[in-house]
Order: C-alpha cells, then sequence, then structure tokens
C-alpha cells in the first residue's frame, strides 16, 4: 500500500504540471517612438568693435614738408602705407562684400534657429 502510495504519489508530481495548460503566451509589442534630438543653440559671437584707424592723406606738398622737417630733426621717423585710388576701391569692396557675407550667415543661423523652435513649439505645444 505504501509502494502504491507512493508511486502515485511521485507520478502526480511529475505529471502533474502537465494537466494544466500553460496559460497562451501574449506576443510582444514593439513601439518605435522618435524623440527628436535637442537642438543646440550656439551663442552668437560678440559684436565686432573695430579700433580706431587714422587717416591721413599725403599730397607731394605734404610729403616734401615732412622731408624737410624730418631732416632737421623736427618730425618723428614713421613709416608711410600708401593705396592706390584702384586699390582703395578694391579695398572697400572687399569689405561690402565681407559686410553682406556676414549678413546672409546671420539670416541662415536665424532662419534654422526659429526652424527648430517652430519644431519644438509643435511637438509639446510649449517652447522649451
Amino acid at each position: 500500500m505504501n509502494l502504491r502510495l507512493s508511486l502515485l504519489t511521485i507520478s502526480a508530481l511529475l505529471v502533474g504540471c502537465s494537466w494544466n495548460a500553460p496559460p497562451p503566451v501574449q506576443p510582444v509589442k514593439v513601439v518605435k517612438v522618435e524623440v527628436p534630438a535637442p537642438v543646440y543653440h550656439p551663442v552668437l559671437p560678440d559684436k565686432i568693435t573695430p579700433m580706431d584707424v587714422e587717416w591721413r592723406v599725403l599730397t607731394p606738398a605734404l610729403m616734401k614738408e615732412y622731408v624737410d622737417d624730418l631732416d632737421q630733426g623736427e618730425a618723428p621717423v614713421n613709416v608711410w602705407y600708401a593705396v592706390s585710388t584702384k586699390g582703395y576701391e578694391n579695398l572697400s569692396n572687399n569689405m561690402a562684400e565681407i559686410k553682406r557675407y556676414i549678413r546672409q550667415m546671420l539670416n541662415i543661423v536665424e532662419y534654422y534657429k526659429n526652424l527648430a523652435n517652430d519644431q519644438q513649439e509643435d511637438d509639446d505645444g510649449t517652447i522649451e
């Protein structure tokens, strides 16, 4: 009798779990959420603060006067740079081109900054 009871208990333990059907396994749902990367807005550089430049126009008369004063020891020894009229015109045009380029680059930066702010407003209704 003990043997029967032991066999019955052992068999119940061994096959007991197989009598109950396992619960159905739910498939795993994979949800893809796209989160845009935060947009970095670099700080614009400081404005340019140009230094004063002293312009002097040297005519032949002024140059003669300077050389005479220099010979007498009454004038400081200076190094003079000269630009032709065409060279000055080219210098002026180059500076105008630099100013135009900087203005256009700042407009592009402003456009992308506003674009990023508009996208953030659309995503959650507030500006971060």
